[in-house]
């Protein structure tokens, strides 16, 4: 049964509309309420006026990055991050427009990002400026990388329109950069602890702790530990249509420890440097399918995470060079003991090793004109004790030519990317060597006299290769696989603008236009003999358009206000003339999404709204009732009391997840929580 797209368009359209009258009434309401407030604010004593005007150039500060920038980007930083009811990157991403967060369920279960329906492995993740790599399977769980040292968090669709980067940051569909916690030491100390507790729903605590430290006028040290251990229990409906049950969920329980060492340095000579070790580790329930009245799993998998990176950039005149290093060893214990083997139950080991180093050169020409030389080598080597396993080692050699012009109201930039791919195995046959060049326009454009307002544009045609377990693992057996090509296509405006002295401190809109059109998509299927496959399969099209509202305001000398809403539109269909589900719209992608924030603050208290909506979707290729999956939304709230104890900051928060108990699936069959909970408590030494 095909869906009616009229009616969905208009039950979409109906429902961003009445948020918008929402915001616009609130717009409306503060206002006037800013207008009956004026002689107040005339009063404001000459202190105060000072460091209002300090906040609206901290503010301009911040719009500068988000307004100049040639792809579209999105941010959640500082104070914003620790509003949200988000425990993992996972959790604030969610917020992003474009953006299609995957969630099995529970705190435990896989969370990954999908960014314009291009597919996980498009969307490259970077923490601290070097890419966390995943070889085996291509996808990063976002829900094992804590909020607790992140600082900022960052969406570049396209890439980072800095070209001064690392190959690397040219290599994909889609950029989300995590940005650890820097030591800040300009109010004259030399030591910062922050200590905090979490508890809850699931059975959750999560202590954390970080210890800043400043070791000479130009060395600080930063250090991060955290550990989290939940039962992830939790109760859901299930319904086949025609009975309803309420069941608890018992497979997603989770212990993992996090340790983070850093040392930062910031030499006189303009030179900066840092060296990071990161260790995590967990063991944890995996949460399966609910299907056939099977209401409990008892596979587990256990992961060590391991990687030292480094980093280092220089400025010589008009040469400036970044180098970074990476060294990770990671660890995956699978074991299933429902299945019985000759060698007893079954447990599968993979270890993977990658090696990187980065190297990127820029030569200031002129004024207005810089040209970067970028190069990174890459080596992943994965072993696994299946049968008949490859052990395969993948080479990667990144090279990237990159030149921008930037004249007071016309930014230009353009890079050619060269890739060459090089697969050894032990056993059968290899992946032929594949060399690719990859291009990429972006343009920026400030039409008008008045700086808030700036038209982008960019194209970029980018690939990326099948991963090691699609091409070697051993009971897919098919190592024939093209690379997966993608053509992006945007165009959109940002709109920025700061108010001093204002109710309205800011107001910032952000739209864009988009078409990405996949080629040799990468499915796993099963043929006629029930073993699955990896097959280059069919063309997608996909159109869209993302909408970002966001205000700032400032009532009188107590109250702040900020709003924000999120909305996208898409059409992300199969291209396939020859497919049966051609024209449909592929799995889980749904037509509408909106988010929205509120947050308010009267002197010491906080309190925070947020609404999430995924509209109507599919979870198979064919579009018919029995593939149809239904909307869902969700309410949170939080309110955040900070205050002082012994002359040290104090801030509690308490949490409700899911305020109105709404049944639903992210992914078919993989139950969501229903009401949760969640309380902490932030000690600033």
């Amino acid at each position: 049964m095909k869906r009616s797209k009229n009616a969905v368009i208009g039950v979409g359209s109906i429902f961003f509309t009445f948020l918008a009258i929402i915001w616009l009434g609130m717009f409306t309401s503060v206002q006037s309420f800013a207008q009956t407030d004026s002689t107040k604010l005339k009063t404001t004593d000459s202190a105060n006026k000072v460091n209002q005007l300090k906040e609206v150039q901290i503010r301009k500060i911040k719009i500068t990055k988000r307004q100049t920038s040639s792809t579209p980007l999105q941010i959640l930083s500082g104070a914003e991050l620790e509003k949200l009811n988000s425990l993992s990157v996972a959790d604030a991403v969610r917020f992003f427009s474009g953006v299609q967060l995957k969630d099995y369920g529970g705190i435990g279960g896989l969370k990954t990002i999908n960014v314009r329906s291009m597919g996980t492995n498009h969307t490259a993740v970077f923490y601290d400026g070097v890419q966390l790599g995943n070889a085996q399977n291509g996808q990063v769980d976002l829900g094992k990388f804590s909020l607790d040292n992140i600082e900022e968090i960052e969406l570049y669709n396209g890439q980072k329109s800095s070209i001064f980067q690392s190959a690397k940051g040219f290599a994909a569909g889609s950029s989300l950069y995590l940005n650890s916690k820097q030591p800040d030491f300009s109010n004259g100390r030399n030591h910062k602890l922050r200590a905090s507790i979490k508890g809850g729903s699931f059975g959750l605590i999560d202590p954390s702790l970080l210890w800043q430290s400043k070791i000479t006028d130009h060395i600080s040290s930063s250090v991060s530990a955290e550990y989290k251990n939940a039962n992830g229990r939790y109760k859901f409906r299930s319904t086949n249509g025609v009975y309803d049950t309420t069941a608890v969920r018992r497979d997603g329980d989770m212990e993992s420890m996090r340790l983070e060492v850093a040392l930062n340095g910031f030499m006189a000579d303009s030179s900066k440097w840092k060296i990071k070790v990161y260790g995590y580790k967990d063991e944890q329930g995996l949460p399966g399918a609910v299907v056939n009245n099977v209401w409990g799993f008892s596979q587990r998998q256990w992961n060590e995470h391991v990687f030292a990176q480094a980093f280092y950039e220089k400025e010589i005149g008009i040469y400036s060079i970044m180098v970074a290093a990476k060294y990770s060893n990671d660890h995956k214990r699978y074991l299933n003991p429902d299945i019985v083997t000759t060698d007893g139950l079954l447990e599968n080991n993979y270890h993977e090793q990658e090696a990187y180093v980065s190297l990127a050169n820029r030569f200031k020409i002129n004024n207005y004109w810089d040209v970067v030389l970028s190069s990174d080598y890459q080596l992943n080597d994965l072993n696994a004790d299946l049968y008949r396993f490859a052990y395969p080692t993948r080479n990667t050699l990144l090279t990237a030519l990159a030149t921008q012009f930037h004249l007071d109201k016309l930014d230009v930039q353009a890079n050619l990317l060269s890739t060459l791919v090089d697969d050894k195995v032990k056993s059968g046959p290899a992946l032929k060597n594949k060399n690719e060049l990859t291009p990429t326009v972006m343009v920026s454009w400030q039409p008008f006299d008045q700086k808030e307002f700036r038209l982008r544009s960019f194209y970029k045609s980018i690939f990326r290769m099948p991963t090691l377990i699609d091409l070697y693992f051993t009971f897919y057996g098919n190592r024939v696989i093209d690379p997966e090509y993608t053509k992006q296509y945007d165009l959109g405006f940002t709109y920025i603008k700061g108010y001093e002295r204002q109710a309205l401190s800011q107001i910032s809109v952000q739209t864009d236009v988009y078409y990405n059109r996949v080629k040799n998509k990468i499915v796993a299927v099963p043929n006629n003999s029930g073993i699955w496959t990896v097959q280059n399969l069919g063309l997608v099209d996909i159109k869209g358009i993302d909408v970002n509202i966001q205000s700032a305001w400032q009532i009188g000398d107590a109250f702040m206000l900020n709003s924000g809403i999120s909305y996208t539109y898409q059409e992300a269909v199969d291209a396939d003339v020859t497919s049966p589900s051609y024209k449909d719209q592929i799995p889980y992608i749904p037509w509408h999404n909106v988010s929205f924030l509120l947050s308010g603050t009267y002197k010491k208290i906080s309190l925070n709204y947020s609404y999430l909506y995924t509209g109507e979707r599919y979870n198979q290729s064919t579009n018919n009732v029995y593939n149809y999956v239904m909307p869902w939304y969700t309410h949170d709230v939080a309110v955040h009391y900070n205050t002082k104890f012994n002359k040290r900051d104090i801030r509690l928060t308490a949490e409700v997840n899911n305020l109105l108990n709404q049944a639903y699936e992210v992914v078919t069959n993989y139950p969501m929580p229903g009401r949760y909970y969640r309380f902490s408590l932030t000690y600033n030494y």
